[in-house]
């Protein structure tokens, strides 16, 4: 059984994460943003005084780092099949490695814009970004600015796929998950 696969991307600091456990604790299966892990592994292998706003300051071969990543989320993809669950999240998506290499101005091959071909989800949902709750951390070093940049580079990545992504207004978690089940549940995306 293929579940119907649903993607939340947006810049750093949207809300996602807190989005997805408040769907987790709902029983919905949940496939977890894996650039987190990482970037914290980049930053422990050069000089934490040196970086900036891009894990792949730090990494030896960035192309490699974003084959990593890509081939991390084209599994993530592929493991959906084996559940009996069926709807499924995924916290960024296959298209978000293409919109972050473009944002940081790094060329990309056929094996990058063929997997995002390949592997189609259901539907996509971007949370826009949000001064209010917008907050930097060890892995999260983009500034808001930078975010907002980022936000328009999913925006047209996904487009650029054959995407609509739908736009999740703000509002509190509770509010903004019921939002995504109710879009979850329409056949207008």
């Amino acid at each position: 059984m293929n579940p119907k696969r649903i993607v939340i991307t947006g810049g750093p600091g949207t809300g996602k994460t807190s989005v997805i456990k408040a769907l987790e604790t709902m029983g919905f299966y949940s496939f977890h943003e894996i650039i987190r892990t990482m970037t914290s592994a980049a930053k422990k292998q050069g000089n934490s005084e040196e970086f900036i706003t891009n894990p792949l300051t730090f990494v030896s071969d960035p192309y490699l780092f974003n084959q990593k990543l890509l081939r991390g989320r084209v599994d993530q993809f592929h493991s959906a099949s084996t559940l009996k669950d069926p709807v499924v999240f995924y916290d960024r998506g296959i298209p978000d490695v293409l919109a972050y290499m473009d944002y940081f101005k790094q060329e990309f091959d056929e094996e990058f814009t063929s997997a995002c071909s390949k592997n189609l989800y259901d539907q996509v949902l971007l949370l826009p970004p949000w001064q209010a709750i917008y907050k930097s951390d060890n892995e999260r070093l983009e500034s808001f600015e930078q975010a907002i940049e980022i936000h328009s580079h999913l925006d047209s990545t996904y487009k650029s796929f054959g995407y609509t992504p739908k736009i999740i207004p703000e509002g509190t978690v509770e509010e903004r998950t019921a939002y995504i089940l109710s879009s979850v549940n329409t056949k207008d995306d």
